[in-house]
């Protein structure tokens, strides 16, 4: 037990082996890195395909840019070339990598150099990396090469270091997919030399690139960028693998960043510098950021800068989350608390004079409050701050006009309104009514026209009713500070009446799209069909949205249109394989996104519990969905994706419970099979043999008695083939009864001859009443049916005689059978008429293949008439079934 204590017994992770399981189903990334282009990347993949090729390998050129050098190119002699696609981009013919011929070709390794690549317009994908994630998801490996500037969380410092912004960026997250990254190096010195010598570019650029990017102190700060991001791809690496096999090691120590960021400029160089940071800590990190309970963003502009940047922060593989609360420092720091986090990144400025005695900033209160955690601080460039200055001074022209035109027009009623009242009566306080106006300007106006009319009924109320009148000049000092202060209350009572107004206008918003989700979600819960719930989910959203709209659900390898709104919206081939990409990839495709753009939808999968389990495409127009119809989207396509889940269950339920009654009735069937098929043929066949063998040594009477036993035995079995046949018909539907005048006193008598011929030691009595009418029906079929009744009341009723009634009831017919058995318990009086159900004879044993009463009742309700059972029958035991059908008005005829 020491021991065991001593020495744990580590399992491997499960997350780590759930992603190796991920890895194995798809194909292997390979990056070749450089710190700068010319340090041989290309040249590096080529030499090795070469050696792989002279392997046997199924290699193949998907697309390899020389750049005019001599050397590259002769190392592509002797490689299977995949012909280029040829693209008309602004007026001019591009030669592209052929996507479509690749997948199609399928080779064990395709090369598609500059993973970093932007495609023309129209294409698939707008940038190449996203053609290379396509040919990794159906199991080719890909060999592909990139310089270290492309990295998006190093645009900026790139950019700062050598003066080049680099347009044509690849998101960290596929540096971080990458199965393997082997980093091409060179020093400096050497590829200066390379460069002058032609070797990197042609002598014309390469004099422009020795002036401007190829300066030692860039590549050198270049070079170290690329052999810490290789060292940091190392460490993951070894890391996975101690996790996957459960091996002490120095993995990560439980690092975790909140990164805070807000629609300015700063935030993108927040998330950027977050990224690096997490990258060297090795750490997961979530962008986070905290809007105002009450206040919605009115703002489109920041709105897109928001949904920009949670973009940009998810390329660089951080999570997103958006907080709505009134305390942003509160707020921060339990979202620190709920997700574990150990550091803070945020922005910050400069403040400027007296702000920073009014208020702490929110870096200053996080310091302040956030006990335990750390907080990185990251600060504008001083171009930022005069961009940010600038904005600050060019407001709202419109929103300021209108604001003036309520400030002025209520200063105005409120100036007229005292000059009358005045004009009658000496009021000391009349100054309320300039109050009053404030409060008017801002509840119809805002706070700036509160501000404003604040000013405007000060002024107005110093030049009329302030003693020296009709000047700006306050005599006694007394009324210089009760001016003062009706200024300061009137512009508090200005901004609690703004903010109070639009507090209000929020909830109301709120309200009403919750109201809308709360109604959508009770019709959603009423539905139990699957086609219902996609007809309310398309209407609901098409008039959230006022867009149209298309929900698309899988059918076998493909999706298809399942409800439109309007009916007559049409998907055209791009729209189509943007909804087929959303549902394999589980990604937002279409308009707006990375995916097929030029299609008129945006195409969202809907996640289940279970996986995706449709497409829901809304039409783009020219404004993009406000913050309050993207939430309702998002909540729409969450309910509809569990109500079809939900229906999907359902479906399977059914058809499981289906298939169980089935495996029931199966194995019923193959019981009854085995014991009712199984002892008649015992019997015929020791009869036959007996006969075979003896012959005529055999006296007569023997014969006789064996001769008889192979004829009841074939008899009964026909009987048994006879109902399954029965059965069949009815559980098919075949069963067609004729509609014949039936005398059923006719046919009792013949059941009951028929019966005693197989039970001749039995006895069988008739009652049958004078004044019996005809009734309408099958005689073969209401025959076969007394005598299945008879057979088993002769199984089941002992000894004891059995009793066939018939007479009149009103205006019906009763039929029924008697035994004097042990009659039948009254829970089992409706389950003796199921498929299979046997009851135990007198002796203990099952009889029967439990299809006689389930035939019965078929033919029974065929012919128009109900069959039930009752007991017990006869003095307190036994059992009778009893039939009744409708009377005809026909009489007999003798």
């Amino acid at each position: 037990m020491a021991d065991t204590d001593r020495n744990p017994v580590r399992r491997p992770d499960p997350d780590a082996l759930l992603a190796l399981a991920q890895k194995e189903r798809r194909g292997k990334l390979t990056v070749f890195l450089g710190a700068a282009p010319g340090v041989g990347k290309t040249y590096a993949m080529l030499s090795r395909a070469r050696r792989l090729k002279a392997d046997g390998c199924d290699i193949m050129v998907g697309l390899v840019e020389t750049h005019g050098r001599s050397e590259t190119a002769a190392l592509i002699d002797g490689l299977e070339i995949l012909p280029r696609i040829r693209v008309a981009h602004r007026g001019r013919m591009l030669e592209e990598f052929d996507l479509d011929a690749a997948l199609s070709r399928r080779p064990r390794i395709v090369i598609v150099d500059e993973l970093a690549h932007s495609n023309p317009d129209g294409s698939r994908h707008p940038k190449r990396y996203q053609d290379i994630e396509e040919l990794i998801a159906v199991g080719i490996d890909v060999w592909t090469a990139m310089n270290i500037q492309h990295l998006e969380s190093l645009a900026d410092l790139v950019a700062q270091i050598t003066g080049v912004t680099v347009r044509e960026r690849v998101p960290d997250t596929v540096l971080k997919r990458a199965d393997d990254v082997l980093l091409v190096d060179l020093p400096p010195t050497e590829l200066i030399e390379r460069l002058k010598e032609g070797k990197v570019y042609l002598p014309d650029s390469a004099s422009r690139a020795v002036d401007r990017f190829f300066r030692l102190g860039n590549l050198t700060a270049l070079r170290e960028l690329a052999l810490r991001r290789t060292a940091d791809r190392v460490d993951d690496q070894m890391v996975d693998y101690l996790r996957q096999n459960a091996i002490e090691g120095p993995w990560a120590t439980g690092e975790r960043l909140i990164v805070c960021i807000g629609p300015d400029d700063l935030s993108e160089k927040v998330i950027r510098v977050a990224s690096r940071l997490a990258s060297g800590l090795n750490a997961p990190w979530i962008v986070v950021s905290v809007e105002r309970a009450d206040r919605e963003v009115s703002n489109a502009e920041h709105f897109q800068r928001m949904e920009a940047l949670f973009r940009l922060a998810e390329q660089l593989g951080a999570e997103t989350q958006h907080i709505i609360g009134s305390d942003f420092v509160e707020e921060i720091l339990k979202c620190a608390r709920r997700e574990h986090a150990t550091q803070i990144v945020i922005g910050t400025g400069q403040l400027r004079g007296w702000v920073k005695f009014g208020a702490l900033s929110l870096h200053e209160a996080l310091s302040r409050r956030a006990a335990g955690l750390g907080i990185h601080l990251v600060t504008p460039e001083r171009s930022e701050k005069r961009d940010r200055k600038l904005r600050f001074r060019l407001p709202n022209l419109v929103a300021l006009r209108q604001s003036a035109l309520f400030a002025i027009g209520f200063t105005l009623i409120a100036t007229a309104s005292a000059l009358i009242i005045d004009r009658f009566i000496d009021l000391p306080n009349i100054s309320l009514l300039f109050l009053l106006a404030v409060l008017g300007a801002s509840v119809t106006g805002g706070y700036m026209a509160a501000f404003l009319a604040a000013l405007m009924c000060t002024l107005a109320y110093n030049f009329f009713f302030i003693d020296p009148f009709r000047t700006f000049t306050i005599s006694t000092p007394h009324e210089v500070f009760a001016l003062f202060i009706f200024l300061a209350v009137a512009m508090i009572a200005g901004g609690f009446a703004s903010r109070i107004k639009e507090q209000a206008s929020v909830a109301r918003v709120r309200a009403t799209a919750l109201q809308s989700l709360y109604d959508f979600s009770r019709k959603l819960s009423t539905t139990a069909k699957a086609d219902d719930a996609i007809w309310l989910a398309v209407s609901q959203l098409q008039a959230s949205l006022k867009r149209n709209v298309v929900l698309l659900l899988p059918d076998n390898s493909d999706v298809k249109v399942a409800a439109a709104w309007p009916p007559d919206t049409e998907l055209d081939i791009t729209d189509l394989t943007a909804a087929r990409w959303s549902h394999d990839k589980q990604e937002t495709a279409g308009h707006g996104t990375g995916t097929l753009p030029n299609s008129r939808f945006e195409f969202r999968p809907l996640r289940g519990p279970h996986g995706v389990v449709g497409v829901c495409g809304v039409e783009q127009i020219s404004e993009r969905l406000h913050i309050n119809e993207e939430r309702a989207l998002s909540a729409i396509l969450d309910q509809t994706a569990i109500a079809l889940d939900r229906a999907r269950l359902a479906e399977e339920s059914v058809t499981q419970a289906a298939k169980l009654e089935g495996e029931k009735y199966r194995e019923a069937l193959l019981s009854s099979i085995s014991h009712d098929l199984k002892t008649p043929l015992a019997t015929i066949t020791g009869a036959v043999t007996s006969l075979r063998e003896l012959g005529d040594k055999m006296p007569p009477e023997s014969r006789d008695d064996l001769l008889q036993s192979i004829d009841e035995e074939g008899s009964r079995m026909s009987r048994f083939v006879a109902n399954l046949l029965d059965m069949t018909r009815i559980e098919a539907g075949n069963l067609k009864p004729r509609h014949d005048w039936i005398d059923v006193s006719d046919v009792v008598h013949a059941s009951a001859e028929r019966i005693r011929k197989y039970f001749p030691d039995r006895v069988v009595e008739t009652g049958i009443a004078a004044d019996l009418p005809l009734i309408e029906g099958d005689s073969v079929l209401l025959g076969q049916v007394l005598f299945n009744l008879l057979d088993n009341a002769v199984k089941y009723g002992g000894k004891e005689p059995v009793y066939i009634y018939a007479r009149r009831d009103g205006d019906d017919v009763l039929v029924s059978v008697t035994d004097h058995g042990k009659g039948i318990p009254p829970e089992d009086l409706d389950r003796v008429f199921e498929k299979f159900y046997r009851r135990g004879k007198p002796d203990g044993r099952a009889a029967g293949t439990g299809l006689g009463l389930s035939i019965a009742r078929g033919f029974v309700e065929a012919m128009g008439g109900h069959i039930h059972a009752e007991s017990p029958a006869v003095k307190k035991k036994g059992t009778r079934i009893v039939m009744r059908f409708p009377a005809s008005k026909h009489k007999k005829v003798y």
